[in-house]
């Protein structure tokens, strides 16, 4: 059987071993959507894993979904994260910046415009802002020809991430933001080439992991996806057949990986693994749910044809997860009061652990 903790080759990287940092907003980003320091600790404490992806990067200003989130569209931004990538490179590390564009799931008081979306449907649930939770504003519904220029975004935020040192991106096709949007059959209403059918929908994931493989190549090119979620809001009519359309056409593209999240039943998820015969790395449980990923959903999901298992909050209070489950070493709880507070507290402070003399 394969172990969590072997080798594998991913693009021209090869990783040490099975296990994925997922990527997980932490708002610490300074003005201007600038790394800081602070995050350079923090990526390089968590280096043993065979991957980290970055928390969500707004690939454009209009893309910001929350404040104190940083950006890969500025020059001073790209010149901010290569002491992260460094940092992490030094430590031995690997790691993919997670491109996030919001579509609908912003708030003008956050980034100063109007967001915008396939449709003029507003998210479900309040949006982050920089005065507290706001409703979801009514986005301003995308023209046809400005379409492309989103999709194209993330090809141009992943040249500044290959700029910035990243060994690559992930796109954020999940969870109610841009690309899920354009999935979904409630957010996206459009009755043009982006929206209806089942093809007409897939067709902005598509083009948005099309330029992003053609400008950094597909091998530094991932995408992540949440079939049937329904975050923010967003419905999802045919489930299978998108995700089984999408996942054909991405195949021809070949991206590095598609990293899937347990929101589907896990019938489907396994139909969808036979579907896709590239790298699958697995995030086996609901993002923000109530149970954490542990080493028996690791090991249940290799033995069922994943090939990477991505961890999420057992990361933020174990920098050293990859030897705790290694060696079965408790894994510590996380406080959550300090996902999104700023500062190095509950960031930097969790330490490795302490064996007693």
């Amino acid at each position: 059987m394969t172990s969590l903790f072997e080798r594998y080759r991913l693009g021209n990287l090869t990783l040490p071993n099975r296990v994925v940092m997922a990527p997980m907003t932490r708002v610490r980003a300074a003005a201007g959507g600038l790394a800081t320091p602070s995050m350079a600790t923090y990526y390089a404490q968590r280096a043993t894993a065979g991957l980290i992806v970055s928390e969500g990067v707004q690939p454009s200003l209009v893309g910001q979904s929350n404040p104190g989130t940083p950006g890969l569209h500025t020059d001073e931004q790209v010149d901010s994260w290569k002491p992260v990538t460094a940092a992490v490179h030094a430590n031995g590390g690997r790691i993919f910046a997670q491109l996030m564009h919001g579509g609908r799931v912003s708030h003008p008081s956050t980034t100063g415009v109007q967001p915008v979306g396939p449709s003029a449907v507003p998210a479900v649930g309040d949006v982050f802002t920089p005065t507290g939770p706001q409703p979801a504003p009514v986005p301003r519904a995308l023209e046809e020809s400005e379409v492309p220029e989103h999709a194209g975004s993330y090809a141009e935020a992943a040249r500044r991430a290959v700029a910035a040192g990243f060994d690559g991106v992930e796109l954020h096709g999940a969870n109610g933001y841009m690309i899920s949007q354009f999935l979904s059959s409630n957010a996206n209403l459009r009755t043009d080439s982006y929206g209806g059918s089942v093809a007409n929908r897939i067709r902005f994931a598509v083009e948005a992991v099309t330029a992003t493989a053609d400008a950094v190549g597909a091998e530094r090119t991932g995408i992540r996806l949440s079939p049937g979620g329904l975050f923010w809001g967003v419905e999802e009519t045919e489930v299978r057949e998108l995700y089984t359309a999408l996942l054909t056409e991405l195949a021809r593209i070949g991206p590095a990986y598609v990293h899937l999240e347990a929101t589907a039943d896990e019938e489907l998820l396994l139909e969808l693994r036979r579907v896709w015969p590239g790298t699958l790395i697995m995030n086996p449980t609901v993002p923000m749910g109530p149970k954490q990923v542990d080493r028996d959903d690791a090991d249940r999901w290799l033995g069922q044809g994943a090939d990477l298992i991505s961890f999420g909050r057992s990361f933020i209070s174990n920098p050293d997860l990859v030897e705790r489950l290694r060696t079965g070493l408790p894994i510590a709880p996380v406080d959550e009061a300090d996902f999104y507070q700023g500062g190095d507290r509950g960031y930097l402070t969790y330490p490795a652990y302490q064996h007693s003399a």
